[in-house]
């Protein structure tokens, strides 16, 4: 699965739709989508991203999904869905990074995100990105891990983000991290 930058820029301010069940457990809620994501239409699509691989190590999806230029089987697509797995974005612009967004995209993407998952009626939803968190959500000294409001009815989490850009974060403590809101959700026990 190859792009050039030259394609991958033409992908620069697009959005791909959720991929989310009828009724969620669990909605993970990345950053924005990366340039690779909008090409594909697929959440967390670049190679080098570790959050399949986070999921697999965790126990929440048996194997890992298979990503290519024209996007995601469908047999994939129906293995995250039937364990209850939502994946959305808080910010619905595609962009090469995340930095590139404004802190009134971010507000305005949480706002969005808190209707969203009230209508989805999701039980628990993970936000994966701790400064986007702190910028959107206006909660500039939260932690990691489980919050004390809720989002939209759910019960809320912050994880780390899984982007190669998150250097000091791997598979085995991003798959620590993201079993915690899935055992909260009644995905893994």
């Amino acid at each position: 699965m190859g792009f050039t930058r030259a394609e991958l820029q033409t992908y620069q301010g697009r959005s791909i739709p959720d991929l989310m069940p009828e009724y969620p457990r669990l909605v993970f809620a990345g950053i924005n989508p990366g340039l690779w994501t909008a090409a594909t239409g697929v959440p967390f699509a670049y190679p080098g991203n570790r959050f399949y691989p986070a999921l697999v190590a965790a126990g929440i999806i048996p194997r890992m999904p298979q990503i290519d230029a024209d996007g995601m089987a469908e047999a994939d697509r129906r293995m995250i869905l039937d364990a209850g797995i939502g994946i959305t974005s808080v910010v619905r612009r595609a962009t090469a990074r995340a930095d590139e967004l404004s802190r009134a995209e971010l507000r305005e993407g949480a706002e969005r995100l808190a209707r969203d998952v009230a209508g989805w009626q999701a039980r628990v939803v993970a936000i994966a990105g701790l400064t986007a968190y702190r910028q959107g959500f206006a909660r500039p000294r939260a932690v990691a891990g489980r919050q004390t409001e809720r989002l939209g009815g759910a019960e809320l989490w912050v994880v780390p983000n899984p982007s190669g850009l998150n250097a000091h974060a791997t598979v085995a403590t991003l798959a620590a991290a993201y079993a915690e809101p899935a055992r909260a959700a009644g995905v893994i026990a």
